[in-house]
């Protein structure tokens, strides 16, 4: 099955880009929550850095980065794509913006987990672990220039805090779920112009995280 997203308006074009890599987006906000509330039972925080010092004498991602975070964040994101592969289900793009996020999947891709859901899982989880490990790149890239976590208090950098984890999840898409609507290179121009507002969607989430407790800070 073609996974080709058309032709159609910019700004549906764009709209439909955000709404196929949402579980990329959102992965921030989910990995925050784990971060948050897992050890609020006992277990964690777990960071991933283990506490090791660089050279430069800072620790080489921090606190703010942990495997609570990484994997239960990935796994929500899945549980995300679930949701959004069941509400628009068979959704082409006549659809747009909101295209089924399995469109264009099919059983001869590697991807195929054997079932659509489980598929979705998987794209959904792969989405929001690539845009994780885009965000600790950033953040060993932050604590090399000295731009550090304190406490609950986070550094502002608006281009390493946003463009990162974007173009990570987005480069996932296109070299590894090509066939997909996802995949589909028709989209690139409508990545290209979300990575110049990412800044600005990414405060958005991040002040609704801040308003519903989620986060400490709203950046």
């Amino acid at each position: 099955m073609d996974g080709d997203i058309g032709t159609v308006g910019l700004g549906w074009l764009i709209l439909t880009v955000l709404w196929l890599y949402l579980p990329g987006f959102l992965v921030n906000t989910w990995a925050m929550m784990w971060g948050k509330w897992l050890p609020k039972t006992g277990f964690g925080p777990w960071p991933i850095d283990g506490g090791r010092i660089h050279k430069d004498g800072n620790r080489l991602l921090g606190d703010g980065k942990t495997w609570n975070g990484l994997i239960g964040g990935s796994a929500t994101s899945g549980l995300q794509a679930m949701l959004m592969a069941y509400l628009v289900s068979g959704n082409g793009p006549d659809s747009q913006p909101f295209v089924d996020i399995m469109w264009g999947v099919g059983k001869e891709d590697w991807f195929w987990m054997g079932g659509t859901m489980m598929t979705a899982f998987f794209i959904g989880s792969m989405l929001g672990l690539s845009s994780l490990v885009g965000d600790s790149i950033g953040s060993y890239i932050k604590r090399r220039r000295g731009l550090k976590r304190e406490g609950d208090i986070s550094s502002k950098a608006p281009i390493l805090d946003t463009l990162p984890f974007a173009i990570a999840t987005f480069s996932f898409g296109i070299l590894f779920l090509g066939g997909s609507a996802i995949g589909d290179p028709d989209g690139i121009l409508g990545m290209l112009i979300l990575l110049l507002a990412t800044p600005f969607i990414h405060r958005l989430f991040n002040q609704f995280g801040f308003w519903l407790g989620w986060k400490d800070v709203p950046y």
